[in-house]
């Protein structure tokens, strides 16, 4: 799934939830660059994590 991420797209790394939200940079050659709320701009290698994708950031409550 980390091969299909593009720039601009919102991630989180569920292995690491205090990283907080994520807005990916780049994605090359199986290294993707993402800059994370609480830990900065990172450069991960794709084959060794697992991003989920975050389609909404807003939360709703009932």
């Amino acid at each position: 799934m980390n091969s299909l991420l593009e720039p601009g797209m919102l991630v989180r790394n569920p292995a690491e939830p205090e990283w907080g939200l994520g807005q990916v940079q780049s994605n090359i050659n199986g290294k993707l660059t993402v800059n994370f709320e609480n830990m900065g701009k990172m450069t991960l290698e794709s084959a060794n994590i697992a991003l989920t994708l975050q389609f909404d950031t807003k939360h709703t409550g009932s």
